[in-house]
């Protein structure tokens, strides 16, 4: 049998986002998100709430990226979470992350996280906190490659657990998608 939470904000599994942005003085900024995820074909939509800098700087550049959170880096990534952008300048240094320049968006990229997405600007609703982007870029250090192609068992990717407030690592590959299932026709 089931037992019933009523309404809950959850889902398995929720992706660990590092999105960066530059400050209007040129420094950088980022923040941990864990309501994300493809919008439509080449977009991402994400949850931010206004408060954040992070959103300011996205509406005034009208870029960044997104980095996908890993094993190795956690600490840093929930670093960049918990801590404020409006109250602490050097939080990415302080994360011990540095950046290099994105290639298609003015944004920074995170050098430490092996993969990440370059975005611009498409919309943003205030009343709902979501917005969204053009995926311009997909980027990916080659020691997270096999055959040319991004390995999530190489990457070491996080998802977040929002009930138990964990970061758990992603497993083992268990099926093939749009194959296995033929079996059954």
């Amino acid at each position: 049998m089931k037992k019933s939470f009523g309404v809950q904000t959850v889902l398995y599994p929720m992706p660990v986002l590092i999105i960066t942005t530059y400050n209007s003085d040129g420094t950088v900024d980022a923040m941990n998100a864990a309501w994300g995820g493809i919008h439509n074909t080449n977009q991402i939509g994400i949850c931010l709430s206004k408060e954040h800098k992070t959103v300011d700087n996205i509406l005034a550049k009208k870029a960044f990226t997104v980095s996908f959170a890993d094993e190795k880096h956690v600490a840093s990534c929930d670093y960049v979470g918990v801590v404020s952008g409006h109250k602490e300048p050097n939080k990415l240094q302080k994360a011990g992350f540095t950046v290099s320049k994105a290639e298609k968006v003015d944004a920074p990229v995170i050098n430490e996280l092996p993969v990440a997405l370059e975005c611009f600007f498409v919309s943003y609703d205030p009343e709902s906190e979501y917005m969204v982007a053009d995926i311009v870029n997909l980027v990916a250090d080659e020691e997270v490659l096999t055959n040319g192609k991004i390995d999530p068992s190489k990457v070491k990717l996080i998802t977040f657990d929002p009930v138990n407030h964990k970061y758990i690592g992603l497993g083992s590959v268990v099926g093939n998608a749009f194959k296995d299932g033929l079996a059954l026709k």
